[in-house]
């Protein structure tokens, strides 16, 4: 009986060995075949660092200025008659905006002709009897003194008149009209905004240190919100003599042909001073930089040594510089001819296989005009 029990014990013993081991060796088996199975290279697309030579800016915060720009407004009140101009028009120097009522004016004008009218004829006949010596010399300059005093009382009412018949004193474009017909209006009451457009300023202000290296004639690009991706080309034109005492600093203008009216007075602007200097930066497309607390970096490609044929990334961090259309330089971290991903490196792990395909990104560009979507 003792020996059954023993034999039985032992039975179990040697086939909980043998569930065991296969057991183990199945597991051997999974990890090996774990281990032998990599995920598929990832496709991404590649640039390789290269040298470009930038010229040397100078970047500046300034804003669009018309230049000409004024709110039509009147120098005489009265009640408006005529409004001859619809808002957002262009207009013609001279051309007639808004006409105030001048009836009673008229009327003082004609009352006043009619006696510029007499006092000539009185003149002239005056002229005749003193040639014959009938009447003093006195008698015909006073005569003449009245006809010059009625002369200059019609002048006036002229010039009343005028005053009243309000004329664009530039060409430009009119803003959103103000007044209404029949409106009594003020002295001094705007009447509509009158902007030239074409050009157009942008005034901004540089430090007193880029003085020596600033001259009329220089390249400007202008950036602004209102038209991402953009770039408006325009020249230095004005240096102000003096400088800003509080912050040492000079103030200057360029100018913008503006052609196409895009840009409007009080726009905020980024302006650069492009000079006749140059400098040699090594530059890769922005989108292949990965920003974080910690630095900047990106994924490198190298062939694959365990891989005839393959690629794979290495993280690397790198020191950038300034910016330029698509590009951004580096100042450390990579070297001319280095290839990095440039699009579809945010699943990407260090170590990781590669395919590299450019057919879909778009080649990087200094000025880059994107198309409307």
């Amino acid at each position: 009986m003792k020996l059954k029990v023993i034999l039985s014990v032992t039975l179990v013993v040697v086939v909980l060995g043998i569930l065991a081991g296969v057991k183990v060796l199945q597991i051997k088996t999974m990890i090996a075949a774990k281990d032998l199975m990599a995920p598929p290279p990832d496709t991404v697309a590649v640039a390789t660092a290269e040298s470009q030579s930038w010229p040397d800016e100078l970047e500046a915060i300034g804003s669009i200025g018309a230049v000409q720009g004024v709110t039509v407004t009147t120098e005489i009140g009265g009640m408006i008659k005529e409004i001859a101009f619809e808002s957002g028009r262009t207009v013609a120097a001279g051309d007639l905006l808004v006409r105030l009522d001048t009836s009673s004016e008229e009327a003082q004008l004609r009352a006043l002709e009619s006696q510029v009218n007499l006092a000539s004829i009185t003149v002239a006949r005056q002229r005749k009897l003193r040639a014959d010596n009938t009447i003093s010399q006195s008698e015909l300059d006073t005569a003449e003194a009245a006809l010059q005093q009625n002369e200059a009382n019609a002048d006036n009412i002229r010039a009343i008149i005028a005053k009243k018949t309000i004329r664009a004193p530039f060409a430009g474009r009119l803003g959103i009209r103000q007044v209404n017909l029949g409106q009594f209006l003020d002295n001094g009451k705007p009447i509509v905004s009158l902007q030239s457009l074409k050009p157009v300023y942008a005034n901004f202000s540089l430090p007193q240190q880029n003085l020596a290296v600033l001259a009329p004639g220089l390249p400007v690009r202008v950036t602004t919100d209102a038209y991402p991706g953009r770039e408006f080309a325009g020249t230095l034109t004005t240096i102000n003599p003096d400088l800003d005492e509080a912050t040492r600093s000079i103030t200057l203008q360029a100018t913008l042909d503006n052609a196409d009216e895009t840009l409007r007075p009080g726009m905020f602007a980024r302006v650069k001073v492009v000079l006749p200097s140059a400098k040699d930066v090594l530059v890769i497309p922005q989108t292949a930089v990965l920003s974080a607390p910690f630095g900047d970096t990106v994924y490198v490609v190298e062939p694959d040594t365990n891989a005839a044929g393959g690629l794979i990334v290495r993280s690397q961090l790198i020191r950038t510089g300034p910016a330029r259309g698509d590009y951004i330089s580096v100042a450390a971290g990579l070297k001319a001819g280095d290839r990095v991903v440039s699009a579809g490196l945010f699943r990407l792990r260090n170590g990781g296989s590669v395919v590299e395909d450019n057919t879909l990104t778009p080649k990087a560009s200094q000025t880059p005009h994107p198309n409307n979507s």
